[in-house]
């Protein structure tokens, strides 16, 4: 047994220095030297593994196990869903259906600012509540690119959208595994982010719009604005009150689409922004120009045909959130349909691997983890069959099956994705495996206690925490799972409710999913402009950082501010 240590070297300040510099040498051989993404990743891996090794004096077989299972991990579950999503995407353009989307998207919301509120925020808030892990980012830039924005825009739009909705993702996964590590009460901590993330749900669209028209373009477009803000963020507040944190994103998605929908039919902007004269046959994802105007009209029929594999994919989607069809598929649980109940047969559908020198050799200690607590599992699980990638996967099969592909054909452009994605592959199993490495070996722990460390402010900088745990492992429910324990034990230490710091640990981690690196990959891929994630980055930081300091400042007010301590949840 390996136990962390978190001021290796006796000087706080340097330790916190060197625990960073993993993060440091990524970005910055991202942002500002311009090295291609996927030797980035490695380059910080490699640095992640010197300090580990070096400074922290891990022993060089857990090391290298938490290498393997961050890379597995990036490669499945991540991976698959990338893979799959691009398989489907190449299949509807081979039938000229992205086209006639782009085009139908165009005639009901003819302003680009219009078009990236309803795509970005509201279809890409239905997609991160029933998937989550990279789908939203990942289907709204490439209908942004289909719409000729650039891809600068496509991307970094869908990743400045892509907030708000992400602790409720993936059918409330994010709070569910925050209530598993913290044992805090699991709808306290639903209501309590219901209670912070529906302000941000009225300032991301206006947001939004901004970072691509400037205000002036907010005042022209802010109905749209306020409709589609005020339509998501109600019902995110009740649902996540009343109910809990499973249906937030996809009954608010639904609402705001819907009320915005229905303000379109009778308004329109004074001035449309449509696309600049340059751009008007832009080279678009798959290399093709395409005029930027609607044209004339469309069949009914032709309409409704370019939204099928979008509508097989969020039904299945949905299914597949559902926890009951969920554990079914990991042969958990039977299924009752008709009075029939039916089970999948055990270690079949859900394969799990511990890791070798690793599961249970590494134990963390107060004050990050309780006194007595179990050893960190390092389990490695192949759920196969109840994977988000999986269910895209049988979406675009599917589809490809009405749409008339022959299964040669369907084998063909199978192909075709995964010579694009095999650099976005390699680039997420290294981005995975350096978050696992500072995981195990302790480094992420003391980054956290630095931020834990500053008193009277800690409700500010705790929530910048949370941010920091999503920048770092590229999801909310594993910045929860990272440091949903140091906040309930720190909240206690100074007095401040930890219910309220664990669900800030979730809402101020949802504005780091713009900048970690896995997002941007994702988004780089999908609109076919891999090797361009330095621009990306720079686009999204100050917009990530600034509403991260937002999330963080209501968070101070609402753990030390009257009226504001009267929200938190008791």
């Amino acid at each position: 047994m390996w136990l962390q240590t978190y001021d290796p070297l006796g000087n706080f300040v340097l330790s916190t220095f060197l625990a960073a510099l993993p993060a440091g040498v990524l970005l910055c051989a991202i942002a500002f030297l311009g090295i291609r993404i996927h030797f980035a990743a490695l380059l910080g891996l490699g640095t992640a593994l010197a300090v580990a090794l070096g400074v922290y004096r891990m022993p060089v077989t857990p090391a290298l196990g938490a290498t393997i299972h961050g890379a597995a991990y990036g490669l499945f579950p991540i991976g698959w869903i990338i893979l799959n999503l691009i398989f489907l995407y190449q299949l509807t353009v081979r039938r000229g259906l992205f086209e006639t989307l782009r085009l139908s998207l165009a005639r009901l919301a003819p302003d680009r600012r219009v078009q990236v509120i309803l795509i970005a925020f509201c279809f890409g808030a239905f997609f991160e509540g029933a998937a989550g892990f990279g789908t939203p980012v990942a289907v709204t830039s490439a209908i942004l690119m289909s719409l000729r924005f650039t891809p600068l825009q496509a991307c970094g739009l869908s990743l400045i959208a892509n907030t708000a909705p992400v602790a409720f993702g993936s059918l409330g996964t994010p709070i569910i595994a925050l209530n598993a590590v913290t044992g805090l009460d699991l709808h306290q901590l639903s209501a309590m982010v219901g209670r912070q993330l529906p302000f941000f749900s009225l300032i991301v669209p206006f947001w939004v719009v901004a970072a691509m028209s400037g205000w002036r373009g907010v005042r022209a477009v802010w109905p749209a604005a306020l409709t589609a803000g005020v339509a998501f963020a109600v019902p995110q507040f009740l649902v996540s009150n009343f109910h809990g944190p499973w249906l937030v994103d996809v009954v608010a998605a639904v609402c705001s689409m819907g009320a915005l929908s229905g303000l379109l039919v009778f308004w329109r902007p004074r001035e449309v922004e449509a696309v600049p004269a340059a751009d008007a046959v832009a080279q678009g994802p798959t290399g093709a120009g395409a005029s930027a105007v609607a044209g004339p009209g469309m069949a009914r029929g032709e309409v409704a045909r370019a939204w099928v594999p979008w509508i097989i994919l969020s039904v299945l989607l949905f299914l597949w959130g559902l926890p009951q069809v969920k554990a079914f598929l990991n042969a958990e649980a039977p299924l009752s349909v008709g009075g029939l109940s039916l089970r999948l047969p055990a270690n079949l559908t859900q394969i799990k691997v511990p890791i070798p020198g690793l599961h249970e050799r590494v134990q963390r200690v107060p004050p990050v983890a309780p006194a007595g607590a179990a050893p960190e599992k390092a389990v490695y699980t192949f759920n196969w069959l109840s994977a988000t990638g999986t269910a895209i996967l049988l979406a675009a099969v599917l589809f490809g099956r009405l749409a008339r592909f022959t299964w040669r054909e369907l084998a063909g452009a199978y192909g075709q994705a995964l010579v694009r994605v095999r650099f976005s592959l390699l680039t997420i199993a290294g981005m995975l495996a350096l978050g696992y490495v500072t995981k195990y070996s302790g480094t992420d722990a003391t980054l956290g206690l630095a931020l834990a460390r500053t008193g009277f402010l800690y409700p500010f900088f705790g929530t910048l925490l949370g941010w920091l745990g999503v920048a770092l492992t590229g999801s909310d429910t594993a910045s929860n799972v990272l440091f949903g324990s140091l906040q309930k034990i720190t909240a206690e230490q100074t007095g401040i409710s930890p219910v309220l710091m664990g669900a800030a640990n979730s809402s101020g981690g949802v504005m780091g999913k713009m900048v970690d690196a896995q997002s941007i990959v994702v988004a780089s891929t999908a609109t076919n402009w891999y090797g361009h994630e330095g621009s990306i980055l720079r686009y999204v930081f100050f917009h990530s950082l600034a509403l991260a300091m937002l999330v963080g400042l209501l968070v101070f007010l609402q753990a030390r501010v009257e009226p504001f301590t009267s929200m938190v949840v008791r």
